[in-house]
């Protein structure tokens, strides 16, 4: 009988059609589910740099929407395990050429967040530039936001992609620039363990404002919903399009072959081996496709991440517990595309095909 490897070499168009199609099938969900992981990751990151809780302005769909009073944060301080209160300002705003570019304004306190590796931090008057945009702008003295003229004070790096893309300012230039006081506050707290009781008490504070641990809001965040359910919607779009594209060419690879499992059926083989053979075949092909889709994944992210196009907020990346879910839906893949042919072909009839020829 013909093992698997030979058989795959026999048949090496075919083949070579089903590899391509699993190995763009599993890039996709690669790429889709490490993209939309790691825009959650960076955001999530970013907020959980010096808070243990954050306060928004209640009710608001997005963080970029939100706008609290300022004075709050005074407030908050004096609340008992509080220990520190940062808070900042989220915008976005074009920075000739660049279509987009996030902006945040901070108070002082968090400036130690930011890595400086040129400059200093910014007065009112100036920004502090991110390594990505830094070098897109071509290491610029000045930028106009909002058509103003802001001077460069310094360069920090960020393993943030969203920071490294964007632009610092202090409070009160954001404040100008976006008319609003405040997006949101960072609480520290001296004691976890405390958590839920000052998040009770800075809700008391203003009926405004909407006070949640930094793990309660990122798992309730509307943004992260959507982009998470719609990477999970692409990917079994990927996963059934590799499914259809298996069962369209080992439909034809059986057709092929019925000679084959004709002689199979005639010296006695069961349906079982017959299907086990097929389901090996696409087996193997899936394994080679996994390697080869993980490697080229991996090579796209890393361009994607260091493309000044991007810079620096797509930023995807492959765990560990990634590349096993993305393994078991390989091999799910390629086994139920192959299922249907493979059953087809162990009902072969030996003695139609001797009627017609063996065609």
């Amino acid at each position: 009988m013909i093992t698997p490897l030979k058989a795959l070499r026999k048949n090496r168009f075919k083949t070579a059609l089903i590899f391509i199609s699993m190995t763009v099938s599993i890039a996709a969900i690669f790429l889709i589910s490490a993209i939309s992981g790691g825009i959650v990751s960076m955001y999530s990151t970013m907020l959980k740099t010096d808070g243990d809780i954050i306060v928004t302005q209640k009710g608001i769909a997005d963080t970029f929407f939100s706008d609290i009073n300022r004075s709050l944060s005074a407030s908050i301080e004096h609340i008992d395990g509080v220990k520190e209160s940062s808070i900042l300002i989220l915008g976005a705003a074009p920075v000739d050429p660049l279509p987009i570019v996030g902006i945040y304004g901070v108070s002082e306190n968090r400036y130690k967040s930011y890595t400086l590796t040129k400059g200093g931090y910014p007065v009112s008057g100036e920004v502090m530039l991110g390594s990505k945009i830094y070098e897109t702008l071509n290491h610029p003295e000045k930028i106009v936001l909002s058509k103003k003229t802001f001077a460069v004070s310094g360069v920090f790096k960020s393993r943030i992609g969203f920071e490294d893309g964007g632009v610092v300012m202090s409070l009160s230039d954001a404040g100008n620039v976006f008319h609003k006081s405040a997006s949101i506050f960072l609480i520290s707290l001296r004691d976890l363990g405390k958590s839920d009781e000052i998040v009770a008490k800075i809700n008391q504070l203003s009926s405004d404002i909407e006070a949640k641990t930094t793990e309660s809001f990122i798992d309730s965040y509307n943004q992260f919903k959507i982009i998470q359910t719609s990477s999970g919607v692409i990917a079994a779009l990927a996963f059934l399009m590799g499914i259809l594209g298996i069962v369209s060419m080992m439909s034809m690879v059986v057709n092929d072959r019925k000679g084959e499992f004709g002689i199979m059926r005639s010296i006695g083989l069961s349906s079982s081996t017959i299907i086990l053979k097929l389901l090996s075949e696409t087996f193997i092909i899936a394994i080679a496709a996994y390697a080869v889709a993980l490697g080229g994944s991996l090579g796209i992210l890393e361009l994607i991440e260091h493309a000044d196009k991007f810079q620096g907020y797509i930023n995807g990346e492959i765990t560990a517990t990634l590349m096993i879910n993305v393994f078991i839906v390989s091999v799910t893949m390629a086994l139920i595309g192959t299922f249907l042919p493979a059953i087809y072909a162990s009902r072969i009839d030996p003695m139609s095909l001797i009627q017609r020829g063996g065609a």
